[in-house]
């Protein structure tokens, strides 16, 4: 495990993490890592070493150009900031970056050694997939957790998916063996619109992480981004009459197997959430 020096002491702390690519269709999961960023101020803590896990062949660097015309390389990384949240009043250690391309387990390593050298006490994974659910519905998220505790506080189910999986699933998966605190969500996202960036998976999963943490999030401009991408895909499906059939038949089968009491739980929640934002 690398040893770090002049950690921060770090008041009950909770670790969120989200990476880009295979985990993280239309950048759902990412970017909840980043409005959370934005939102909470947080900084920089440390940047873990590039070279150790990217094949730059496969996540390739970006170039770009600066106001002032000048060059640069942004290259694939993994970076950890963390941040203090006054309405909990307990600090958040926030790990995004691009899925590493090798040496899987001593990523692990370093993530879960980081994590125990900052005394986490519970790490949240996030990811996002490609689903066959309509735009115009709202964005389901799974919660899962194999530690019963958790299962037993917050209803949680445990998962039960067998296949291939990413960095978030390994990360969920050697939290379990080392007996670490772990939450997985994971939002769906319409499989006809995964190309773009996603910003009501994006809000679901906020929603998702506020319900776990009783936790009011200022939203900032998500709601009205969420808005105006469902609004943009609605005037896609009007312009093709093969998508529009297509998304009014995934709103009948949802709307068919989808139980009564299901929307009202969501009103439910919904509700809880605007007073918890008021009393913010």
């Amino acid at each position: 495990m690398i040893e770090y020096d002049d950690l921060p002491v770090l008041d009950n702390p909770i670790l969120l993490c989200a990476f880009e690519g295979w985990n993280d269709a239309a950048e759902s999961a990412s970017g909840v890592i980043n409005h959370l960023r934005e939102i909470w101020n947080a900084e920089l803590l440390l940047e873990l070493d590039p070279e150790e896990y990217y094949d730059y062949q496969v996540n390739r660097p970006q170039m770009y150009v600066s106001d002032a015309g000048d060059r640069g390389i942004i290259w694939p990384g993994t970076k950890v900031f963390t941040a203090r949240v006054p309405e909990i009043k307990r600090d958040v250690i926030l790990v995004v970056g691009n899925e590493p391309s090798m040496k899987w387990p001593s990523f692990i390593r370093e993530i879960l050694g980081l994590a125990a050298e900052l005394d986490a006490n519970l790490i949240l994974t996030l990811g996002a997939l490609l689903s066959d659910n309509p735009h115009t519905r709202p964005v389901p998220v799974f919660a899962s957790s194999s530690d019963p505790q958790l299962m037993s506080d917050l209803d949680l189910q445990k998962s039960t998916y067998e296949g291939p999986t990413g960095i978030v699933g390994v990360i969920a998966a050697a939290c379990d063996q080392f007996g670490i605190p772990n939450v997985s969500l994971w939002a769906s996202v319409p499989h006809y619109v995964g190309q773009s960036p996603c910003p009501k998976a994006t809000l679901a999963l906020v929603a998702k992480i506020e319900d776990l943490l009783d936790l009011p999030i200022p939203l900032g401009e998500l709601t009205e981004d969420a808005r105006a991408w469902e609004a943009g895909v609605n005037e896609l499906a009007q312009e093709d009459e093969e998508i529009a059939d297509y998304v009014a038949q995934l709103e009948e089968e949802q709307d068919t197997t989808e139980l009564p009491e299901a929307s009202g739980d969501a009103i439910a929640k919904e509700f809880e959430r605007y007073l918890r934002r008021r009393e913010s």
